[in-house]
């Protein structure tokens, strides 16, 4: 117990357990743990002044490290009226914003349960958006990283309290306003970190979001999350690899709907996201999200001849097969299925046999997979053994102990 408080109840808590137990129950069924009387959300905490001494002192004399950390002085109480009044001066427009934004995402950065229901209690986040609605209409800046950051901190939070009716009715202007955040010019200093929150933003949207807001989403939005990853890829932004994973995470979420993949493969999705595996994604996290997309893409024509068209789209596949993940291996071999099932010219299976497609196939057979990618691996080489049995690039009775 670091910061003990004392409840309507007369029982002593440390504030931080017991702000979380109550913010967790709706007010109606908010109870004391230990005489099981109702209490307020609001009600008042009362430093114990007295069991602090005891601690402390008890700290002093046991030669505890954690007595630094007890010793600080007690925090007072948030109230409620100090985060209205931060929401009442955030919606008249003058010099002072940046501060009010500021001091709210110092709140949000705190990660405490009391300060967030409070925050959604007083419509933080529909000032908020309304705020970052108006940067976009009058294309200012100002304010604008603070806002965003804000927002991507705690929006989960306001959707799991189901307080956002109002915004939901805002969705498609707010996306509109993510959207122009993504596409401001690299030559502003906060850019990067602009990007970064608005991309954490849309991924918490967008994975919150219903399929009728998907259908509806803009193919400029999938313009400038391209250009984004785009820019990763040539290391012409220093977007963070976060950002980059965020952004992955609203193609993959979005990229179910026909309509958005056709949106995606016409702003060059797959050509650009190759680039990023080869050049950018170091980590096996985002290594799966790009398998994961390139497979939902593929599953179209025009994707897999965007993969096609790439001088090292199969050659890519084909390297990170048993080289990443589980989750690759059968992304992998699935892309390859595709591509010989509806796109397999003669050009695409020598090619395959070139960058050692299907040596690499076989071995998957052997390996510690799957059986249901092992099975679609088999399938590949029947389909397919008659044209690359004559092949010097692989052994007969390799591809007939396989196939």
């Amino acid at each position: 117990m670091k910061d003990p408080v004392t409840i309507v109840t007369g029982i002593t808590y440390d504030r931080d357990s017991i702000e979380r137990w109550l913010s967790k129950n709706p007010n109606s069924n908010a109870i004391c743990p230990v005489t099981k009387l109702h209490v307020s959300r609001d009600s008042n905490l009362t430093p114990n002044h007295t069991l602090r001494r005891l601690i402390q002192s008890w700290c002093v004399s046991n030669g505890f490290n954690v007595v630094d950390q007890v010793l600080t002085p007690t925090k007072p109480p948030l109230r409620k009226c100090y985060i209205l009044n931060l929401v009442l001066d955030l919606s008249v427009p003058r010099t002072e914003n940046i501060k009010t934004l500021e001091k709210l995402e110092m709140l949000a950065k705190e990660n405490n349960e009391r300060n967030k229901t409070y925050m959604v209690e007083v419509g933080v986040h529909e000032a908020l958006v309304n705020f970052l609605i108006q940067c976009y209409m009058k294309c200012d800046t100002n304010g604008l990283e603070n806002a965003l950051s804000t927002l991507s901190l705690v929006w989960d939070y306001f959707s799991s309290c189901h307080e956002n009716n109002k915004v939901e009715n805002r969705e498609e202007i707010l996306i509109d306003s993510i959207t122009w955040a993504l596409g401001l010019d690299r030559e502003m200093q906060n850019h990067a970190m602009i990007k970064n929150h608005a991309m954490s933003l849309l991924r918490s949207i967008i994975g919150k979001a219903n399929s009728s807001t998907l259908d509806r989403l803009k193919p400029q939005l999938f313009e400038k999350i391209i250009k984004v990853l785009r820019e990763s890829g040539s290391n012409t932004i220093t977007i963070a690899q976060k950002g980059v994973d965020n952004a992955l995470h609203v193609i993959l979420n979005t990229s179910h709907s026909g309509k958005n993949r056709n949106i995606m493969i016409q702003s060059r999705a797959i050509f650009e996201l190759i680039e990023l595996e080869l050049n950018f994604a170091s980590n096996k996290k985002t290594k799966e999200l790009i398998f994961e997309i390139l497979f939902n893409l593929c599953s179209c024509a025009d994707g897999r001849a965007q993969l096609l068209s790439h001088a090292a789209g199969i050659a890519m596949i084909t390297k990170r097969i048993l080289k990443v993940s589980p989750i690759v291996d059968e992304k992998a071999i699935m892309i390859l299925c595709l591509i010989t099932k509806y796109s397999a010219t003669s050009g695409v299976l020598q090619e395959m046999l070139k960058v050692k497609s299907v040596s690499k196939i076989c071995t998957v057979i052997q390996a510690n997979c799957a059986s249901h990618v092992k099975d679609k691996a088999r399938e590949l080489l029947r389909n397919h053994f008659d044209v690359w049995k004559n092949s010097p690039c692989v052994e007969v009775a390799t591809l007939t102990r396989y196939a």
